[in-house]
């Protein structure tokens, strides 16, 4: 069995996720797909992951390839999770992620507005009607907020308690319910926030705008396919259990995918794992690097199976809900974390010795990322323990 070494995956993860020097680039879209997809539950994510794998990048850059050129959307994905993905890549997710939480969502919604008698003899049927009314105001408005399509389409004030035997749960209307199903169903996508780049107050625009024809439709295997050699050519080689974390989808849906996908097995330091069968030869080791990746950024949190490249470092990094925080990289390993106090300069502790020059490049990282910030403050929406007590 071929062998590969913990050398040469750090080697891989600094080169195809363009954070050794020689691999950053200033294009928007290839910093995205070198990742597969930019983790954006929290929106600074999306912008501090570019900025660390592009020293030329501003926020301008990001906002116009997500806002004008539109070569960028953002979408629901694996795990439910939402990411921001090329928009060449958007009918893959669609049918390998977002057409099944559609369906759940709009059994879950559908099974609320039974229990609150709203929607008639066919709460199904009224929940579209209402999705594809909202759908239809957008597209005639172009662009418009939650509370704006509350105003244009009048059921969306209906309010339900979901769980009215909570004492804790309340009303509220089904708006966001409905922009949810829309977004998942692939109709509608999150446009530009108001406020800063770090602002999660968007706009919503109908996928017309950045699909004319709508997303195309792609068999489900040869969606997981593709996905899955596009996560083993960024990501790869790996175990199993790494594919299945990462997707979200059973071992079942994962292997019957990989059937689709030429991969050999391989040792990873006695672990079996998968790599793509074009993909055996080394990538030469690059020039040792630092980087501060922010938080839930697309790297450390690529893997399931982490010991390579965490080390013991997980309990001062990871939330209880095993969301990653600020990191700080060395030549291929975290070494510490770090966190944007409110005066706006960045505060970094590492977490093991990894000597002077080490330390010289972090810092310079450290002020390149502080700059990127500008007058921006942005708060983590997952805080961990050590982002926590660095930030003052």
């Amino acid at each position: 069995m071929h062998a590969i070494d913990t050398a040469q995956r750090r080697a891989r993860l600094a080169v195809r996720h363009r954070l050794a020097p020689a691999a950053r680039t200033a294009d928007v879209v290839e910093v995205v797909r070198s990742v597969v997809a930019l983790h954006a539950t929290d929106p600074a994510t999306v912008f501090l992951s570019a900025a660390a794998r592009g020293p030329e990048l501003t926020p301008a850059h990001l906002e116009q390839a997500l806002y004008d050129r539109r070569e960028l959307v953002r979408l629901l994905g694996m795990r439910r999770t939402m990411f921001v993905v090329p928009t060449d890549l958007v009918p893959v997710l669609q049918s390998a992620c977002a057409d099944a939480l559609a369906v759940t969502q709009h059994r879950t919604y559908t099974r609320h507005l039974a229990k609150a008698g709203e929607g008639g003899d066919d709460p199904a049927a009224w929940l579209d009607e209402v999705a594809d009314e909202t759908h239809r105001a957008l597209l005639e408005a172009g662009s418009a907020t939650g509370a704006q399509l509350g105003k244009l389409v009048p059921r969306l004030a209906t309010k339900i308690d979901p769980t009215p035997e909570k004492a804790y749960s309340k009303p509220g209307s089904i708006t966001t319910w409905v922009l949810v199903l829309l977004g998942a169903q692939g109709r509608i996508v999150r446009g530009r926030p108001g406020g800063t780049w770090a602002g999660s107050q968007y706009r919503w625009e109908p996928i017309e705008s950045w699909l004319p024809a709508g997303v195309p439709t792609i068999p489900l295997v040869a969606a997981r396919a593709t996905l899955l050699r596009e996560w083993l050519r960024a990501f790869g080689p790996a175990p199993f259990s790494d594919l299945v974390w990462w997707t979200g989808w059973s071992q079942r849906d994962v292997t019957k995918a990989l059937a689709e996908v030429d991969t050999v097995e391989v040792d990873l330091d006695g672990t079996p794992g998968l790599i793509l069968a074009d993909d055996l030869d080394p990538v030469p080791q690059p020039e040792p690097w630092a980087a501060l990746l922010p938080h839930l950024d697309p790297t450390p949190m690529g893997w399931k199976s982490r010991d390579w490249y965490l080390g013991p470092h997980a309990p001062a990094l990871f939330d209880r809900f095993g969301n990653i925080g600020p990191t700080v990289w060395w030549d291929g390993r975290i070494v510490g974390g770090w966190a944007q106090r409110r005066d706006g300069e960045l505060a970094w502790r590492l977490l093991e010795d990894v000597g002077a020059e080490a330390e010289a490049a972090i810092t310079a990282e450290a002020e390149r990322m502080r700059a990127f910030y500008g007058a921006v403050r942005a708060i983590p929406r997952f805080r961990t323990p050590l982002e926590q007590e660095l930030s003052g």
